[in-house]
Order: structure tokens, then C-alpha cells, then sequence
């Protein structure tokens, strides 16, 4: 059991609650104790694609913490709150609504590289506490800006008065926007000139990314407030909704002692860099911690295995092949 669950995250769930479910499942289905941890946070107001390894997929997941993200958020227009979601007080009002036009003239503003603020509440540490401790006793939290990449914005779907207005058929719409109309076409696409409550945009994004924080700031470049009420991510690294499981499937295959069925391979966390295949001198050399010399192969991180079995994450440089994280499995008796 080395290798990658994918959960689809339901609302109100924490990220360790997660590891705690499929914790559970293991130990319901007697697989024994494995390492098990989450790829990348997800607030639990939020839902979507978390990966969470097992075993030793778990050194991987610092590099899935690195990775892309893509997301999809509703903005409500008029109202900030204090935690940049629907959790929070209101803060700030506005009678100001934008447009569709204005709307969209302002993505390309937040595309690309972009300075952004953090939220007051976040897990991000000023003197060793966490922001939200100190924003939940009172305290005033000032953050500084950091540096993000947003790789494409685009809106998806819009509320005018009481009737939504699909932008965009790409994608089904139980996996962008849960709670919306069943099809992004429920309605024309909005006039230039009308009004939005809402919006739901999809957007790329570089890790680090804070979507509430991304919202606050598209609300105020068109004149107005506005906080997220919904929030969905979509894919983190090389894993999307595809792959997602519910907890209650997740629960169901643990009593089943099933749960090979939806465990990704280790190698899945790594589908960005080359394999390297290994003979079996190498491999014991490369398990004993020694660098491999006159190797021909491209420079580059590479993933080393010797026939099926994952060896080592590596790095080659001037034909000298490096462990960077090694990794203790070993192929089976029925597959021996």
C-alpha cells in the first residue's frame, strides 16, 4: 500500500480529518500501519481533490505542496467579510454591482504574476503563531505580500437577479459549481450591461495562491466588495475530480478490504518527470546511497525503477545519478 488516494473533499471537513479517513480504512480493511498524509490543505469550507499518500508516496508529498492548483470559486458581490468567505462577520457593504463587461475586463489585470496579500485568516505564522489564532483573539494581522503566479482566470458562470447565466459549456458543472443548475446553459450568457450578484470564475494558479484573497482583490478593482462562497478545487498537480473518491466510497472499499482498487500508483505523484529504468546492480547501489557514474541520460530530476519497482526519485547531472528521496518497497511474492 504505497501509492495515492484521491478524495473529493466534502464541505466542512478538515484536511487531517481526511487523513484520518483513510487511516481508517486501512486499519478497517487489516492492511496494517502505514505513513499517511495530505498533498496540499484544503480550508474546509472548501471541497475538491485532495490527494492524500500512503506509505512511502508520503516523501512525495512536499513536492505535490509545490505544484499547481486550479480552482473554482464563486465571488458574492457587495459584502466583505473578515475571513474573505461565508464564514466570517461583514465587514464592509456595497450597493456597487459590476457588470459582465466590467468583469471581464479586469481578469487580465490578475493574470500572471501578481503581488497578493494573504488573508487575515490563514494558517500562515507571524512570531510562531498562526494568523487566524491571532485574528480570532482580536489581534490586528498585517501580512506582507508575497509573489503568485495565476496562469488563466476566466468566468464560468454568473447570477443576474435570481436566474444564473452559463459562460462556458467546457465543463460539467457538478464538478466546477455543486448546487448550480445542472447544465452551464441554464441561461444566456449575460449582457454587457446587466448587473451581477455573483460570479464563479476558474482560475490556474502557482502554489502559495490564496483564491479568497484573489476574490477580495477582483471585487475591489471593479469598485465594490465582495467575499467567496464557494470554493472547489478541481486538480492539485497531476490529480483531478477523475480520480476522486467520496468518503463514503472510501469507507465502502475499506470494509471490502478493496481499497487496491482506487490506490494510485506511487509513480502517479511524479507523472511530470521521465522514469529511469535500473539494473539490478544499480538499484542496490542506488539503495545503499551511492552515486551511480557514467550514466547516459538527459540531465534532470528522473524517476529510477527497477523493472516495476519504484527505487528512487533522482538527479541526474554530467552522467552522475544522485538519490534524492529513496524508497523502501519491494515487489512481491506474487508478482516475483
Amino acid at each position: 500500500m504505497h501509492g495515492w488516494i484521491i478524495l473529493d473533499k466534502p464541505l466542512g471537513l478538515g484536511s487531517t480529518q481526511g487523513v484520518s479517513a483513510v487511516k481508517r480504512a486501512l486499519r478497517q480493511g487489516g492492511y496494517g500501519k502505514f505513513k499517511v498524509g495530505h498533498g496540499g490543505t484544503l480550508d474546509p469550507l472548501a471541497t475538491g481533490v485532495l490527494p492524500i499518500a500512503v506509505g512511502e508516496a508520503t516523501k512525495l508529498a512536499g513536492r505535490l505542496l509545490d505544484s499547481d492548483k486550479v480552482y473554482s470559486f464563486t465571488i458574492r458581490f457587495g459584502e466583505q467579510t473578515d475571513t474573505l468567505d461565508a464564514e466570517g462577520a461583514v465587514i464592509a457593504t456595497s450597493s456597487v454591482r459590476p457588470t459582465a463587461a466590467a468583469l471581464e475586463s479586469v481578469l487580465a489585470r490578475f493574470t500572471g504574476p501578481v503581488a497578493q496579500v494573504p488573508p487575515a485568516y490563514s494558517a500562515l505564522k507571524i512570531d510562531g503563531e498562526r494568523a487566524y489564532d491571532l485574528a480570532r483573539a482580536g489581534e490586528e494581522v498585517v501580512l506582507a505580500s508575497r509573489d503568485v503566479t495565476i496562469f488563466s482566470l476566466k468566468s464560468f458562470l454568473a447570477r443576474v437577479g435570481g436566474a444564473f447565466a452559463g459562460r462556458d459549456g467546457e465543463a460539467a458543472m457538478s464538478d466546477i459549481a455543486p448546487g448550480r443548475p445542472s447544465t452551464s446553459f441554464a441561461s444566456p450568457p449575460p449582457h454587457a450591461g446587466e448587473e451581477l450578484e455573483e460570479a464563479t470564475l476558474i482560475a490556474h494558479v502557482s502554489k502559495g495562491t490564496y483564491i479568497r484573497s484573489l476574490a477580495r482583490d477582483i471585487a475591489l478593482a471593479l469598485g465594490t466588495v465582495g467575499h467567496v462562497t464557494m470554493l472547489r478545487r478541481t486538480k492539485a498537480g497531476p490529480f483531478d475530480l477523475s480520480q476522486a473518491i467520496s468518503l463514503d466510497k472510501l469507507g465502502e472499499l475499506g470494509q471490502a478490504r478493496a481499497l487496491e482498487q482506487i490506490l494510485l500508483p506511487l509513480r502517479a505523484g511524479l507523472d511530470d518527470i521521465p522514469a529511469f529504468s535500473l539494473t539490478p546492480d544499480q538499484a542496490g547501489a542506488l539503495r545503499q546511497g551511492r552515486v551511480l557514474a557514467g550514466i547516459a541520460a538527459t540531465d534532470g530530476a528522473a524517476f529510477a525503477m527497477l523493472d516495476d519497482v519504484p527505487v528512487a526519485l533522482v538527479d541526474v547531472l554530467a552522467g552522475e545519478v544522485r538519490v534524492v528521496r529513496g524508497f523502501n518497497v519491494t515487489m512481491s511474492k506474487e508478482d516475483s
